[in-house]
């Protein structure tokens, strides 16, 4: 007996990636990030709008709704039609999350097309594998989803299982994609088995239990390596196995290894989004199992068919191979597997070994035409999909790439900008920690540390707890230090902001006044040096750490620098960051005042705590509907008007039984009496 796979259920049971695209926490922070006077200010790449050219020209141009805002009318600066754009995602994303009819391929569609409005103006803050892997499980959620919304009849649930192979495609390009790359990538951490023991420090934002993890043994966290890289390479191929207790295997490994990754590090949505991709291997059976309901009944398969063939061909088949060439069976096996097989497929249910599109399981000539086209479109984008989806990964051997079709080549250029496919290869390198550590002062001699809320700086601050909240600058300034400032053209925005005083940037490092050194003036000098970081190590009494860093200095990342000093000015220059044009006051529309009120109540409260208060919401009302329709589904489980009519129904047959048995019984008797007729002395004269 085989399980089908199908789309189960993406409105109820799959975990969807709704909630993941956009948290409110996020318009505290684009002030800062890119605004008006902010690091990378939105304004410099805001694409123009040009009235001469059709619209589908400029969308396919420039993918972004930031220029549509004054085709509709919308009194908003750039910086504030992103702060809309972030807030419409926030609350379709939070209303797909909460009920379930928003659930739909177009919700999905907005809330995909919103995020990569942002990607596309959201320059080296927005360009992590992540954020790539986020807008393909988007793109693919808009075509698993069902398209219900436009429908004033529901002709089905969900689309054809097609479909959901592309999400188990995207999981394996991801998990194999990431260990393949560690081991290609002739890292001595990785081929050494000592990449898990570096791991732990040289994470973007580690954990505060990352600390006790390091001090374990080195020959456990070897182990560790050899399971990293036996769930990353070796599982995922059983994604695809013909057997299905391999692929739950895989998917219940896949689990713990997510689950496992939001308790080591603080990785973002990153775990939380591969765990909801992890769920396209599981099949309907196995979801009805945790569900509590039975297995459903099902048809002989095109397994059973062949065993049974191979069962019969058995007894025909002669036992001798040494007399199997002389032996007539041997022309009559073939025949007799070919004859068996269609009397098999007669006297079997065809549409459970061929099942026909689900879409085309509708009444109506007109609804299974319309069905079918739907179908036709679905399937065509996701051959497309899986085509385009192999070019990125040409790109790492050459000698693969010249095995590209041209015309698979030319379709992905086509859509390379929207980012629908992407490669992934996470953590290919372990090569220790480096941090960048901002200085100021007022009179160039006395210096003081800058403090940022989340990445290591002071060797006394034990590491924060954020996920999923991820902080930009923060993940930013440790992806700086393993570089040179000069491929870090933000970082000099950054100082120059910090030397303006500017407060929405200030509150991107600390959004405690109190904490940051410099609230009441700016300083007048800034400078910045790189430090090699390692955990301490555990004392002999075992206690907890005094010190969780230690540090050395390692070489100057970017010199002492003043308002107006020359240096400054030529980067700014250089990297295209210097105001070529006033700034324009911003607009004092409605609407705006609306996006300034809501800004004003969620930038002073840390990013984390916004997001976490926003899911535990999300969660206290999934709790609320689950033990409210436990509630009602037991009240209904009681006698209803329609159970009299069953038990009437069952007393039909009953009856039936009643007077065939007393006709029966009539019968017998008519019989005997005869019998003793015959014998009788009357009868025999």
């Amino acid at each position: 007996m085989t399980s089908t796979l199908t789309p189960f259920s993406i409105n109820t049971t799959a975990p969807s990636p709704s909630v993941l695209f956009i948290h409110p926490c996020s318009l505290s922070r684009w002030p800062g990030l890119y605004g008006n006077e902010g690091v990378l200010p939105v304004r410099l790449v805001e694409p123009r709008v040009d009235g001469s050219r059709p619209v589908l020209e400029q969308i396919h141009a420039h993918p972004s709704l930031l220029w549509l805002g004054p085709r509709l009318g919308l009194d908003l600066d750039a910086q504030q039609a992103m702060e809309l754009l972030c807030l419409a995602g926030a609350l379709l994303a939070l209303g797909a999350a909460l009920l379930e009819p928003l659930r739909d391929s177009l919700v999905f569609f907005c809330l995909w097309a919103l995020y990569l409005s942002l990607c596309q103006v959201g320059q080296d803050f927005l360009r992590f594998q992540w954020d790539s892997l986020l807008l393909e499980a988007g793109f693919l959620t808009v075509l698993v989803a069902p398209l219900n919304l436009l429908r004033w009849r529901s002709a089905f649930r969900q689309h054809d299982a097609v479909t959901f192979w592309l999400v188990r495609w995207l999981l394996f390009r991801l998990t194999f994609g990431s260990g393949v790359a560690k081991l290609s990538s002739h890292c001595p951490s990785w081929w050494g088995l000592t990449a898990v023991k570096h791991m732990f420090e040289a994470q973007g934002i580690p954990l505060p239990w990352s600390w006790f993890i390091q001090q374990l043994p080195d020959w456990y966290l070897k182990l560790g390596t050899v399971g990293l890289l036996v769930t990353e390479i070796a599982v995922p191929p059983l994604y695809f196995a013909p057997i299905r207790h391999l692929r739950l295997a895989a998917f219940y490994i896949q689990v713990l290894y997510q689950v496992k990754l939001m308790f080591v590090g603080n990785y973002g949505f990153l775990p939380f989004l591969s765990l909801a991709l992890t769920f396209s291997l599981l099949d309907d059976d196995h979801i009805s199992y945790w569900l509590g309901h039975g297995k459903k009944k099902r048809t002989k398969s095109m397994t059973s068919l062949l065993f049974l063939c191979n069962s019969h061909i058995s007894h025909l088949t002669p036992e001798s191979s040494s007399t199997a060439f002389a032996d007539p069976r041997t022309v009559v096996c073939p025949v007799a597997a070919c004859v068996i097989l269609v009397l098999s497929l007669m006297s079997t249910d065809l549409r459970s070994v061929f099942p026909p599109p689900r879409c085309v399981c509708v009444r109506g000539c007109l609804w299974k035409l319309w069905g079918l086209v739907q179908w036709a479109v679905i399937v065509s984008a996701a051959v497309a999909v899986f085509a385009i989806s192999v070019v990125p990964y040409s790109s790492m051997e050459q000698v693969y790439s010249s095995k590209i079709l041209p015309e698979v080549r030319q379709a992905y250029s086509l859509v390379e900008r929207y980012r629908l496919v992407s490669a992934y290869s996470l953590d290919s390198r372990v090569d220790g920690r480096s941090e960048v550590v901002l200085e100021g002062s007022m009179d160039k001699n006395t210096w003081t540390e800058i403090e940022f809320m989340y990445k290591p700086g002071n060797v006394g601050v034990a590491p924060p707890v954020v996920a999923p909240h991820q902080p930009r600058l923060d993940w930013q300034m440790s992806q700086a230090a393993q570089g040179l400032a000069d491929q870090s053209p933000w970082f000099t925005s950054l100082v120059h902001c910090l030397l303006q005083g500017n407060k929405d940037v200030v509150r991107l490092i600390q959004t405690d006044s109190a904490q940051y050194p410099f609230s009441q003036a700016p300083p007048v000098y800034l400078r910045a040096s790189l430090y090699r970081y390692w955990f301490t190590q555990t004392a002999q009494d075992w206690s907890g750490p005094k010190e969780w860093w230690r540090r050395d200095y390692s070489e100057e990342f970017y010199p002492a620098v003043q308002l107006g000093d020359a240096t400054l000015e030529g980067k700014l220059n250089q990297h295209g960051l210097k105001e070529t044009f006033p700034i324009q006051p911003s607009p004092d529309s409605p609407l705006a005042q609306a996006l300034k009120q809501v800004r004003g109540h969620v930038q002073t409260l840390p990013g984390h705590l916004v997001l976490w208060s926003l899911l535990a919401t999300v969660a206290t009302i999934w709790l609320f509907k689950t033990l409210l329709s436990g509630v009602l589904g037991g009240r209904k489980a009681k006698p209803t008007p329609a159970e009299p009519k069953a038990k009437k129904a069952k007393a039909q047959p009953a009856a039936k039984n009643a007077s065939a048995s007393s006709l029966k019984a009539g019968r017998e008797n008519s019989e005997e009496s005869r019998r003793e007729a015959d014998k009788s002395p009357k009868k025999r004269k």
